[in-house]
């Protein structure tokens, strides 16, 4: 039994990139009439930490001027999602954890304004002893550092914890942590998930080969 859980935010505890494409969409109609496809959005958008994407969308740009579209960004995002539904098994999966003493961190690429908006619009916002995000760490997802410094908070070693991602770039942080990592299939494909890292792809938390590992 792994005695703490480890969760990116985005597509793994609620399926949200939908509405992070209408932001993304609405800001690049916004600033330069530039069109974003959903295949260029999850090939290339969904799972990056702000400050690499942005200095890729706008690479003309100072870093301040992309910190403000960051932030614009991010408000469009916030303005679609007063209210978030849990994935569905999650909610009994957390129940659980707290039942058998798990630690629980979120580890997040998104800024903090976003994970705790999203967390409180899911009704989770204390449901986490700790929530890591990317701006405040050296180094966001791919690198292994957020999840290595999530261990490092709940006092676990790598072969004690359960990572859930939905993103490559999380899973292949999860992975290269050394922890085992469950992928979430809401934003890519079970195939590129397992060539990424993952050891186990569902589609929810309802998962009866997850609830074998739990």
């Amino acid at each position: 039994m792994p005695c703490a859980l480890l969760f990116d935010l985005d597509g793994t505890l609620t399926d949200t990139d939908t509405l992070h494409l209408q932001a993304f969409r609405e800001l690049l109609h916004e600033h330069d009439g530039r069109q974003l496809s959903q295949a260029e959005f999850d090939a290339k958008v969904s799972g990056r930490a702000n400050t690499e994407l942005f200095a890729d969308l706008f690479p003309a740009l100072s870093a301040g001027q992309r910190q403000a579209l960051a932030e614009r960004k991010e408000a469009l995002f916030r303005e679609r999602t007063p209210q978030l539904q849990p994935m569905p098994g999650l909610l009994r999966v957390l129940e659980h954890a707290r039942s058998q003493h798990m630690g629980l961190c979120v580890v997040t690429n998104a800024p903090r304004l976003n994970a705790e908006h999203m967390l409180s619009a899911m009704g989770l916002g204390d449901a986490f002893e700790h929530v890591l995000v990317a701006e405040e760490l050296a180094r966001a997802k791919p690198d292994p550092l957020p999840y290595l410094t999530g261990l490092q908070r709940l006092g676990a070693q790598a072969e004690q914890a359960l990572a859930f991602e939905d993103s490559l770039p999380g899973v292949a942080a999860a992975s290269a942590a050394g922890i085992y990592t469950v992928a979430l299939a809401t934003t890519q494909t079970p195939q590129r998930l397992r060539e990424a890292g993952a050891q186990l792809v569902i589609d929810d938390f309802t998962d009866e080969r997850l609830w074998a590992l739990l």
